[in-house]
């Protein structure tokens, strides 16, 4: 029974925590736009944009048809032992 005289008090305590919590979103709008974020994965997105072919290694059109780039190798991980 002496128990309630510690979680009588902590609950009072998380709930004027949570009422707090609630008064500061809405002061600061976080409540404003309920809509556009349910929306946002449904609209389409922008063109699409070329592949970044430079993080592979070709710089431009040309270089990928060039005979240089046939005998690029690329580094294998060494093993350790």
């Amino acid at each position: 029974m002496n128990i309630l005289l510690v979680l009588i008090p902590v609950t009072l305590l998380i709930v004027l925590i949570a009422i707090g919590v609630f008064f500061w979103a809405v002061n600061h709008q976080q409540f404003e736009d309920m809509d556009s974020p349910a929306v946002l994965p449904l609209m389409e997105d922008d063109p699409a944009t070329p592949p970044d072919t430079t993080s592979i290694g070709i710089t431009d059109a040309t270089s990928a048809a060039s005979p240089s780039s046939a005998t690029r190798t690329t580094e294998q991980p060494s093993a350790s032992p």
